[in-house]
């Protein structure tokens, strides 16, 4: 593996990549990579024998009724994929394009995410510049019918609606909206185009020379979308970095190599990859970083996996910054994307990589190694300075001897050097069902949102809260929902679904920086970082 190889090489556990883009509608996915045989069948051949395609090419030739040959091997190959690692992975056509165009950050379409409350679709949320927008669509807008179709009311489902926005590049969608209870006289035409999504989701100065940054996942643009940002925040006089890597998923192992890059020298050991056939591959800093002096704090949690994992290990072993928040994933292996014929594509571990100092930070898995692909809250407490987590497959424990000031620990995931508790909401029962049903998100666009008020973002920021009668409004919403709950547990849980109310509207109204802005005013994490680089 050259460090400047063009093969797709996946650190991630893609689950926290697609989550945007899988809300964006009207997306024509193209096939960005490269593609290996022009033949629908894949071969499946095993070593020198080709078992498992004789015995399929056996099936088709003398079985008793017609088969259907491709599904015979999709079976197969997932079977086969099934003995391997969490992470090696087969996609069929359409979850592979959906995966590489996440992490590309484009795709072609009209830019409209949308949110389904009472059978009839809302638009929350419209790309900057994007088609829907520059045709005149706009947040909190209803969608009556598309291409003439009537899709409010009659139970369609997302996968329908879909596939009536998406087409290709530079053809007509047409849709009829209510706005503010009125249908609008003529249908919205817009015409379909590729459309550029940002993986930084906030970047804004805190105090006079502090900043913050938010990044959702690393895909082809990120340390392009880092750099423009991290630029424009120095410019307005930031000497400190908080870097939010919570909840990020991963992506390409390249952006996060780049992006780790901006707070080094040049030549500086970020990580290196090495395995059964691929040698041991160093990759370093490639020029003095954009923020290469300067406090830094990068923060961490549960899902954080792979690619974030690869940025704060460098972080912590050269002793760059601190890492605050609770131990990370611990995903330490890397895939390639290898593709087929038909659309579909193997996602194959083929190596793992090491941080600076040496740390594989793969948690081992169990057989039923399944439980791993979708990352979840564990119960923690504090002890200390340091956390203790509940956990089946938590990894042992030691220090690691190379860094000289602040010895961190081995084991699966990065342990931060300040550790946080997680929210006693978080493990709450009746929290938990509310957020699996998101019912936060259906009040709040099914009752709250309106029309975008007339006041500025600033002013929402410094001087909105929500009204004293919308809690109450809510936990009524709750109960005809069926979730029962105490009055302790209403109590307990008023300052973060109020915060969460606030944070959906911010977003609603003035776009995904202004939710990230409202959530982190009562980020406990957030908090200890900006008083942790206070002293600095």
């Amino acid at each position: 593996m050259q460090k400047d190889t063009k093969r797709n090489l996946f650190v991630a556990a893609t689950y926290g990549a697609v989550l945007l883009l899988g809300l964006l509608l009207g997306q024509n996915y193209a096939d960005d990579n490269r593609q290996s045989g022009t033949s629908t069948l894949l071969p499946l051949g095993l070593g020198h024998t080709g078992k498992v395609q004789r015995m399929i090419d056996l099936i088709e030739s003398n079985y008793v009724d017609s088969v259907e040959v491709s599904r015979l091997q999709d079976l197969a190959i997932g079977e086969i994929v099934a003995q391997l690692d969490p992470y090696s992975e087969y996609l069929y056509p359409q979850a592979a394009l959906r995966q590489r165009q996440a992490l590309e950050g484009s795709f072609e379409g009209i830019g409209i995410e949308y949110y389904k409350v009472n059978d009839t679709l809302i638009t929350v949320g419209l790309i900057a510049g994007g088609p829907a927008q520059q045709a005149g669509l706009r947040v909190g807008d209803r969608l009556i019918a598309i291409n003439g179709d009537t899709i409010a009311g009659v139970n369609i489902t997302e996968k329908a609606i879909d596939e009536k926005i998406r087409g290709r590049l530079g053809t007509p969608v047409t849709i009829l909206v209510s706005r503010n209870g009125q249908a609008l006289p003529q249908p919205i035409n817009i015409t379909r185009k590729r459309v550029e999504v940002s993986s930084v989701d906030a970047a804004y100065i805190i105090d006079s020379a502090m900043a913050y940054i938010k990044i959702s996942r690393f895909g082809a643009k990120t340390a392009e979308d880092f750099t423009q940002a991290l630029a424009q925040l120095k410019k307005a006089g930031a000497k400190r970095l908080i870097v939010d890597l919570r909840e990020n998923g991963g992506g390409y192992f390249d952006a996060a190599t780049a992006l780790a890059s901006q707070f080094f020298n040049d030549k500086e050991l970020l990580v290196y990859t090495e395995g059964a056939h691929e040698p041991r591959t160093d990759y370093y800093s490639t020029a003095d970083g954009l923020f290469g002096t300067g406090a830094l704090a990068v923060l961490i949690d549960e899902q954080s996996a792979s690619a974030s994992e690869i940025v704060a290990g460098a972080v912590q072993d050269l002793e760059r910054g601190i890492i605050v928040g609770r131990r990370s994933f611990g995903k330490g292996l890397v895939q390639e994307q290898f593709g087929f014929g038909d659309g579909s594509a193997l996602n194959l571990t083929v190596a793992r990589y090491y941080t600076p100092s040496g740390r594989c930070i793969q948690k081992t898995y169990p057989k039923n190694h399944a439980i791993l692909k979708s990352p979840t809250l564990e119960t923690a407490t504090v002890v200390g300075t340091e956390q203790s987590e509940s956990s089946g497959w938590q990894e042992p424990q030691s220090r690691h001897p190379q860094r000289a000031n602040r010895p961190v620990l081995t084991g699966g995931g990065i342990a931060p050097d300040v550790w946080t508790p997680v929210n006693g909401l978080d493990t709450s029962a009746w929290y938990k069902r509310i957020r699996r049903g998101n019912l936060i998100e259906e009040y709040v666009y099914g009752y709250l949102a309106k029309s975008v008020p007339a006041y500025s973002v600033e002013n929402f920021l410094e001087k909105y809260n929500l009204p004293d009668w919308a809690y109450s409004d809510f936990l009524t919403y709750v109960k005809t929902r069926g979730i029962t709950y105490s009055a302790h547990e209403a109590r307990a849980g008023k300052p973060r679904i109020c915060t969460d109310m606030e944070a959906l509207l911010g977003r609603f109204y003035f776009g995904s920086e202004a939710f990230f802005r409202v959530r982190n005013r009562s980020d406990e994490t957030l908090a200890i970082a900006i008083n942790a680089l206070s002293g600095e």
